[in-house]
């Protein structure tokens, strides 16, 4: 499966591609315009991707790397670094009775990977729309990375 890996970021992300996504996703915020993908399944909000993990009816990944788990994990999320994907690949449930989230710092990350596996027949996975980032901007509670 390392080709899921290459086929999602063939020479991981650039902070090229980070600026333009970053100013695309503040004027997103700014004019208050809704997220499309959130529309048709493909998203969550922060809120809803909370609550469903608070609840335990969904498993959240963590696709960010160990240095970024560093700075703090949401409660009950799986970490599982983009890096290592294609080794962990059978870590994520095929099962569509089991969701599955994916979250990252911004969402370019967890978005490409969660389309990647639904061309994979990963019907139940969506990514959480605003990451890890807009999580820790809401203030809400983050742990030390497991050990």
């Amino acid at each position: 499966m390392h080709d899921l890996v290459r086929s999602v970021a063939p020479h991981g992300p650039s902070r090229r591609q980070f600026g333009w996504l970053g100013a695309a996703l503040a004027l997103t915020w700014l004019v208050g315009c809704s997220n499309a993908d959130e529309a048709d399944g493909k998203s969550v909000s922060l809120e809803v991707a909370r609550a469903e993990l608070a609840a335990g009816r969904v498993r959240l990944f963590d696709l960010r790397e160990p240095q970024e788990h560093a700075t703090g994990v949401a409660p009950g999320a799986t970490l599982l670094p983009m890096s290592q994907l294609g080794a962990r690949l059978a870590e994520i449930p095929r099962d569509p009775a089991q969701p599955v989230l994916l979250i990252c710092q911004t969402q370019n990350r967890s978005g490409k990977v969660a389309a990647a596996l639904r061309e994979r027949g990963y019907t139940h996975v969506r990514y959480v729309h605003g990451g890890m980032g807009g999580w820790a901007g809401k203030g809400w509670p983050m742990v030390a990375p497991p050990r």
